[in-house]
């Protein structure tokens, strides 16, 4: 069995151990810098959901692999410009990285033109950090109301990038309870180093890159 696939079930085991729910929770395998040939193990066993992080990137390796796999589900989980809305736009299904109303507006352009809508995070800079972009969670009830009501976004949930401190299971109840102020059901946070934190904390995607693929060059 390849390599990935017995990270990702002892992943899986991980979770069942600590009796949370799999049925709820979603791992995106973040296959980043990572080529094909390494992500389609993890295809051909049934991993359906995966992260990329630059739009060039992944237009080279998924669209193909897309039109094979019509079940596969895309992920943005990086910053995403408003220029690069119209190549995310017709290959991705959700995006993670919603973080200014300009962005929001272009997004809602891109997606009127073809007629389609993705599944959208709002992020939120939950810990007031200058260098990482976000919400301010003072400005998330007002900012949601308009990426809904004037945009007609379908905004499913939160996500976020905690600091690199000792907090980030209180990180992650400051998510589940912004979450629940705007009642949105998802939320987007815990990586390979955090995930267990985060699924005990309410996180329904978790995105998994070097627990499942290993470490990157």
């Amino acid at each position: 069995m390849h390599q990935s696939i017995n990270n990702l079930v002892s992943i899986q085991n991980t979770l069942k151990i600590e009796n949370l729910e799999l049925n709820k929770i979603r791992i995106i395998a973040v296959s980043k810098t990572f080529p094909i040939n390494e992500i389609l193990p993890l295809i051909n066993h049934g991993q359906i959901h995966f992260g990329e992080n630059k739009v060039q990137e992944a237009i080279e390796k998924w669209q193909e692999i897309k039109q094979d796999f019509k079940h596969l589900q895309l992920h943005m989980i990086g910053k995403l410009q408003s220029n690069k809305v119209k190549f995310v736009v017709p290959l991705f299904d959700y995006i993670h990285s919603l973080d200014s109303l300009k962005l929001a507006k272009k997004i809602a352009e891109e997606q009127n033109k073809i007629k389609k809508r993705l599944k959208i995070f709002i992020q939120i800079n939950i810990g007031n950090e200058e260098q990482k972009n976000g919400i301010e969670e003072g400005d998330l009830e007002e900012f949601y109301k308009k990426c809904v009501n004037e945009l007609e976004l379908d905004i499913v949930g939160l996500m976020c990038l905690p600091p690199k401190d000792d907090n980030t299971k209180e990180y992650f109840i400051k998510m589940k309870n912004l979450a629940q102020k705007i009642n949105v059901k998802e939320l987007s946070m815990g990586m390979s180093n955090d995930y267990l934190d985060a699924a005990k904390h309410g996180a329904t995607y978790l995105r998994i890159g070097s627990k499942v693929f290993g470490n990157r060059n």
